[in-house]
């Protein structure tokens, strides 16, 4: 069984989350600008204070301090499944996007100094980014099958109606 996320008011938190495929999926800008487009809308919709933004390969990490500090767990369920919906119709895809449960602590004395604030207005910029209905990007992720092999599959713009056959 797992623990009990633990929940306080008016603090930091750090969070951190990994995408389920393979390719480093924040390298593409359409990506990119489709999760600045979801922060803005659940900003907008939860209400929160957000510093230190990363994309690094997999791996999306920040701090947050919502404003009411017992919604977190609202929050990340409504921007990864929003990011995950979004994501997989723009490449015509089905499945998982993200991988586990999200992590976070309690960081009581705020986020670490030189955290640096997100630039909403780089951030609003890029989601105005316009996304084409079919990126030219290849992208791959593998779902692991019960006899330890992989199932690998692609997307790009000259399969843009539906996803590539399996292939084992």
């Amino acid at each position: 069984m797992r623990s009990k996320r633990e929940l306080a008011e008016h603090v930091w938190y750090e969070v951190r989350t990994a995408v389920n495929i393979e390719e480093p999926l924040f390298r593409l800008p359409e990506a990119k600008a489709l999760l600045h487009r979801v922060l803005r809308e659940t900003k907008g919709r939860y209400g929160f204070e957000m510093s230190g933004l990363r994309l690094e390969g997999a791996w999306l990490t920040f701090y947050i301090k919502p404003d009411d500090g017992l919604k977190l767990p609202l929050i990340m369920q409504w921007l990864k499944q929003t990011f995950s919906l979004r994501f997989n119709i723009m490449v015509g895809r089905k499945g998982h996007v993200w991988g586990e449960r999200y992590e976070s602590d309690i960081l009581w004395g705020g986020p670490p100094e030189g955290a640096g604030e997100v630039d909403w207005a780089a951030v609003e910029m890029s989601a105005k980014t316009k996304i084409p209905a079919a990126i030219a990007y290849t992208l791959s992720w593998g779902s692991p099958r019960s006899d330890g092999m992989t199932i690998t599959t692609s997307f790009s713009a000259k399969n843009a109606s539906k996803p590539a056959p399996l292939s084992g």
